[in-house]
């Protein structure tokens, strides 16, 4: 196994100064006084939780030493000594963030949305578009989930590998400098044991890219120690087989090293960050005897799990300790000097803390003070019966409101003068709605972009057709698609099962591969998490991709990673990155267990933040392509896996263009029944309304075609203001996306307004279909169940009129 020592593959690192050296010293210092400073913060109160970085603060100063302009992260919530040698964090943001502050000034990682560790940059200006990332040092996102940030590092790395081989991307400059830049994650030992790791690791090691992945290792996972968590507790032991063989052979460089071994360190990140750089060669950096201070976070201490040896020996093993010897031991420091460092670095923590905090905490003073005049004016001329003034005595013995606070007393105080009239009241009034407002936008702003290039300011381009245009396959329109966006704009590229070399499984791709090369359409090994999260890493990069999911059925592979990075990339750093990744995958009227294909209701409640099409043929999944490789939001398209072969037309600008999202269509107008649905199920309620017109029934058939966003101009409502009828129907099992269709236009259109019977829903059997053609009819809703449904609708309110069939 290569270690610091064995390794011979570049030249030796330059020694550091003595400057150099001080100045790593006082800033791990200012890092550990800030995680014990935090810790103190959270049992006073003033923080919800904390988890910090102690212990780390060795291992990631000598990261940063290899980190340049250019380069990624892709870390978790330890990580706060990096962010502090690269430049991207400073001490009074790591304690705005620990306070939750809500200003992007303050706390431009996450605006106070998500908690303490949380390390992200801003990689978008104020308009949304990217800035030169070329030229900043750059980090993702970092979401909680163990291991969460693997799949996203693996296109992170494979986007260097894109821009160094790709000549058509050498023009994307702020980008990338020939393909020059690595990423570097960073993990804990004990996450290492999650599915997600060993699947990132072994497709960086497929694709052979600039990946320097970092574990630190303290032994432990929480409580539990490294004899429960990896085989022969050791993870680098266990990956040699990634090992290359040589230089110039495929697999991994895997060192080994101690994390108090400053010099050690220092040297190991130089060496491999260069051949990681240089040559695009993957590295993995095992950091053994770390420890963890102050154990896992807040939530308890590790001296309830830990031995009394292993206490003393984390004590005498501290990073800390151990430099602070090295650096009297070699002479390039006195313990004078380092004392003084100490004591100047616990002096800058207690100082920038208490900016920190005045900082978060006035302008809310400042709020309740605003708020406790209002509220004695309205005690005064409600008077003292009104109980008013006890609200006021309250709010203003509360020594650290917090906003909840002040809207709650608010509210409160307004019940108690409900349907009075006086210029207090309007006052508060005014200041609530004020408030609201400016909370809306603390806590629920950018779930989707702001920018010009959001989904809603994408032009819409109708669709034109020759006379003579003739009926293909409907796989060829969205060959025909892809192929024309391709020409049009290089960045685009395709990943997936299958995608490459055979087309993928339905022939979209067919022959894209061979005109475009393999770096623009790629097969991959099956691994739909790291598919998904190579494009998401790809797409933070300026890269467009298309992460192909073979089968809808298989996006339960992928879930975690969407719901948890990609659909929240936007809001958790309030604007501050964007990934515009198109999942594409096929689903609905498969048959069998595990090709049932609409799991949508898992979908719709796992992914918000992300745009949902579900177009009913292959021309309207070409227009939804259209839209979103022209706009910089995440979507995933759902094709109708039965419409590949149906015959469709070819528009003369199919590569051009576009349709809007949130726009249901009418596709059969009608006057008894509006009837609501989308995807492969529209043919079959077209073929219902068809039967049903024949005995004196009219139905009106509308297509959703997204759900997410749904009906932003309130179609179906318009629809049922004329037939004051609705039945909802889908594949999904029952309560599904056929319950989220009814929630949506009764509760949020207020559609009940207009109806005269009860809304109706249709859904699939609660289990999966069986294999078989009469398994899909006898599981999931056909002609004939549609055609009932809608008549006994009918039925009941006209009985003579449409006798009883059954």
């Amino acid at each position: 196994m290569p270690t610091t020592e064995s390794a011979d593959l570049l030249a030796p690192v330059a020694t550091l100064s003595k400057d150099e050296l001080l100045s790593d010293y006082r800033l791990g210092w200012e890092s550990r006084y800030a995680s014990l400073a935090g810790r103190k913060e959270v049992f006073m109160g003033k923080a919800k939780f904390g988890i910090f970085g102690d212990g780390k603060e060795l291992p990631q100063l000598a990261m940063a030493r290899a980190f340049r302009a250019g380069d990624w992260r892709a870390g978790y919530y330890r990580d706060q000594t990096f962010m502090l040698a690269i430049g991207e964090l400073t001490l009074q943001q790591y304690f705005a963030q620990l306070y939750a502050h809500t200003d992007v000034e303050a706390e431009p990682a996450t605006a106070g949305r998500a908690m303490n560790g949380h390390f992200a940059t801003r990689i978008l200006d104020e308009d949304g578009n990217f800035k030169n990332l070329a030229t900043s040092k750059n980090s993702s996102a970092d979401i909680s989930p163990t291991a969460g940030q693997m799949p996203r590092l693996v296109g992170l790395a494979y986007a260097s590998k894109l821009y160094r081989q790709n000549p058509e991307l050498q023009q994307f400059e702020q980008f990338s400098v020939n393909g020059n830049e690595v990423a570097f994650g960073t993990i804990g030992n004990a996450s290492t044991s999650e599915g997600m790791f060993f699947e990132a690791l072994n497709a960086a090691g497929v694709l052979q890219i600039p990946m320097l992945m970092s574990v630190w290792d303290d032994h432990y996972g929480i409580s539990v120690p490294a004899e429960y968590q990896t085989t022969k507790q050791s993870i680098s032991a266990i990956l040699m087989g990634l090992q290359r063989d040589g230089e110039g052979e495929p697999g991994f460089e895997i060192f080994v090293v101690k994390g108090w071994d400053y010099p050690a360190l220092v040297d190991t990140y130089q060496r491999a960050a260069e051949l990681c750089r240089t040559q695009h060669v993957p590295v993995l950096i095992h950091v053994t005897e770390v420890t963890q201070p102050q154990g896992h976070s807040t939530s308890g201490s590790h001296e309830r799990y830990k031995s009394k040896d292993r206490l003393v020996w984390e004590q005498q093993h501290d990073c800390l300790v151990k430099m602070k010897a090295w650096l009297i031991t070699e002479g390039h420091a006195t313990e004078d000097e380092l004392l003084q460092i100490e004591s100047e670095a616990r002096e800058v923590v207690k100082a920038t803390r208490t900016a920190a905090w005045a900082a978060f905490f006035d302008p809310i003073k400042q709020e309740r003070d605003e708020v406790l005049g209002l509220l004695n004016q309205l005690a005064t001329e409600s008077g003292p019966e009104s109980g008013v003034q006890q609200l006021v005595d309250s709010l203003r013995q509360n020594p650290t409101p917090i906003r909840a606070d002040l809207v709650r007393t608010i509210r409160r105080a307004l019940r108690l003068v409900r349907g009075q009239r006086s210029g207090a009241r309007r006052n508060l009034l005014n200041w609530l709605d004020q408030a609201e407002a400016e909370n809306a936008d603390r806590f629920n702003s950018y779930l989707f972009s702001q920018s010009e290039e959001a989904i809603g300011n994408i032009e819409v381009v109708p669709a034109r057709f020759a006379p003579d245009a003739p009926q293909v396959d409907g796989r060829e329109v969205l060959q025909a698609c892809f192929d024309a966006n391709f020409q049009r704009d290089p960045r685009i590229f395709a990943i997936g099962e299958d995608v490459g070399r055979i087309g993928d499984v339905n022939q979209a791709f067919a022959g894209l591969q061979e005109k475009f090369g393999e770096l623009r359409v790629t097969d991959t090994g099956i691994r739909e998490c790291t598919i998904v999260g190579q494009g998401i890493g790809a797409a933070l990069r300026g890269l467009r991709p298309i992460s192909e999911i073979q089968y809808l059925d298989y996006l339960l592979y992928a879930i975690q990673i969407l719901s948890d990075d990609l659909a929240n990339l936007q809001y958790r750093t309030k604007g501050g990155q964007k990934a515009p990744l198109i999942v594409r995958t096929r689903g609905h009227r498969l048959e069998g267990i595990w090709h049932s294909g609409s799991p949508i209701q898992m979908i719709l409640g796992a992914i918000r933040g992300i745009h949902l099409c579900v177009p009913r043929d292959m021309t309207q999944a070409a227009g939804f392509y259209n839209t979103l490789f022209r706009a910089d939001e995440p979507a995933i398209v759902i094709e109708p896996l039965n419409g590949y072969r149906l015959k469709e037309r070819i528009p003369s600008n199919v590569g051009e263009f576009t349709l809007p999202l949130g726009v249901p269509d009418v596709l059969r107008e009608g006057s008894d029944v509006t009837v609501v649905t989308y995807g492969s199920m529209c043919r079959i309620v077209l073929d219902a309304a068809k039967q049903l017109a024949e005995v004196g029934i009219s139905v009106e058939v509308v297509d959703v075609q997204t759900l997410l966003p749904f009906d932003l101009e309130h179609i179906i409502t318009d629809s049922i203001q004329k037939t004051s009828r609705v039945l909802f129907t889908d594949e999904d099992v029952p309560g599904g996306a056929t319950a989220y269709m009814m929630q949506q236009v009764i509760d949020d259109q207020d559609a009940y307004r207009y109806l005269d019977s009860a809304p109706r829903c249709l859904a699939a059997q609660a289990h999966r279909p069986p294999y078989g053609s009469d398994g899909d009819y006898f599981s999931k809703p056909n002609a004939e169940e549609v055609f009932d449904t809608v008549y006994e609708m009918m039925r009941e309110a006209d009985p003579k009129r449409f006798p009883a069939i059954y």
